[in-house]
């Protein structure tokens, strides 16, 4: 995709992220993502662990114990950043589109004393030498990204060999025919809720799993493995609706502007997506092929 066409996609994502992110931390937090509540969905938690446990649960699903250099791509205010810099005692490094966000985060940190720095750069142009990370960590921002393909490229650039990627993403169901006996293309009914989220919250496009999977592949990445969590983390919209209609919120959402309701309202419409099967969060773990470890190495 040309520069003409990303650049009014990354101011919108941009104005988006600066408006409603003072507002989530307040209500919501710091973790602005899903959060796991059991593999079927069934176990009922505080929004807030389920975030945690949702973070435990990649790792483990990675099987990830160390890491010495940590990027997070699509930072938010460092929720993910810092909690890994923490338990890893990890020098971590987030990038976001928005300098909101991004100085939010630089904020936190020196609140908290940990080794971690953010700043505003582009996914698809990463201001990183090649090989410098143990860990690329990216939840739910792989559908902001214009050009999946370039996005996954430039994760395994910044990998050091042998290095983690841990990617949750929002993905439509497969439209795959040969593996899943359901898939077919997407109905216009289907297309039609897409664009409507679409729109709300600034996506280009979302792409499903196998897809995902496929262009992993393509780009040399190794011990792919991905899931479908779709069913762990329904419950989250929930109660992100349930808390929308706090005191706190409803003053935040009038305050914020039409934008930030029309993203509120669109909470609806994701919950839709799910029921209908057509929303799946997904997975994906793999490493930067290793020379060194290779088994036709010497």
């Amino acid at each position: 995709m040309s520069n003409t066409a990303v650049n009014p996609l990354r101011q919108r994502i941009q104005t988006f992220y600066d408006t409603s992110s003072g507002l989530w931390e307040r209500v919501w937090g710091e973790h602005m993502h899903h959060g796991y509540y059991g593999a079927d969905g069934t176990a009922r938690k505080d929004p807030y662990q389920a975030q945690i446990d949702l973070i435990e649960e990649l790792l483990a699903f990675a099987g990830v114990t160390q890491a010495g250099a940590i990027l997070d791509v699509g930072c938010g205010i460092g929720g993910s950043s810092l909690y890994l810099a923490e338990k890893f005692g990890a020098m971590a490094q987030g990038i976001t589109l928005s300098p909101v966000q991004a100085q939010r985060a630089g904020e936190r940190a020196i609140a908290t004393n940990l080794n971690a720095q953010f700043q505003v750069a582009d996914a698809l142009q990463m201001p990183f030498a090649d090989n410098c990370f143990d860990m690329v960590w990216t939840l739910e921002s792989g559908e902001h990204m214009p050009d999946k393909e370039q996005f996954l490229r430039e994760c395994y650039r910044v990998l050091k060999p042998g290095g983690h990627l841990m990617m949750a993403t929002w993905c439509h169901r497969s439209t795959d025919p040969p593996a899943i006996a359901q898939s077919q293309p997407l109905t216009p009914d289907e297309q039609a809720l897409l664009q409507s989220i679409y729109q709300i919250y600034h996506l280009p496009y979302i792409i499903s799993l196998p897809e995902y999977e496929a262009i992993a592949q393509s780009l040399g990445f190794q011990q792919i493995q991905t899931a479908d969590w779709s069913a762990a983390v329904a419950p989250f919209w929930d109660d992100v609706i349930r808390s929308a209609f706090s005191i706190t919120a409803i003053l935040g959402l009038l305050k914020a502007g039409p934008q930030i309701i029309q993203g509120a309202w669109a909470m609806r419409l994701m919950k839709r997506g799910y029921q209908r099967g057509l929303i799946r969060f997904g997975v994906l773990v793999a490493r930067k092929a290793d020379p060194l470890s290779s088994p036709s190495s010497p």
